[in-house]
């Protein structure tokens, strides 16, 4: 079993930045394709960023693109999601997945952490 535990929301203003982080509990080489996932109050959850297993092809969502970064450090079986230039629509709880697969993109993931939550105020 896959356990993801994200961490680094928070409150930021707009136009700041935040890092957050996706530790899974098994060497991420075991699981391929990971990304970030996003659900805002009232809205469904959406697709945000992916990253493959080597972190060779990452794929954005429009919203992000320019100003969110994935990247994946292997050797600490943690990934990563840089956001600069945030903005107030950006809140949100960001959810980390991970698959066995080698790609999914915006598909289906098998594994989901709990998520942390994001706040940009304006």
């Amino acid at each position: 079993q896959v356990q993801l535990v994200e961490s680094g929301g928070g409150l930021v203003q707009a136009g700041g930045s935040l890092r957050l982080s996706c530790a899974a509990s098994v060497g991420t080489l075991r699981i391929h394709a990971m990304g970030w996932f996003r659900q805002a109050p009232g809205k469904e959850r959406e697709f945000v960023a992916a990253i493959d297993r080597r972190g060779g092809s990452t794929f954005y969502a429009d919203s992000g693109k320019g100003r969110f970064t994935i990247s994946r450090d292997n050797t600490k079986n943690t990934m990563y999601l840089l956001m600069d230039s945030l903005k107030p629509e950006d809140t949100a709880v960001y959810y980390c997945v991970a698959d066995r697969a080698l790609w999914v993109g915006v598909g289906e993931y098998e594994y989901w952490g709990q998520g942390t939550q994001v706040t940009v105020s304006s």
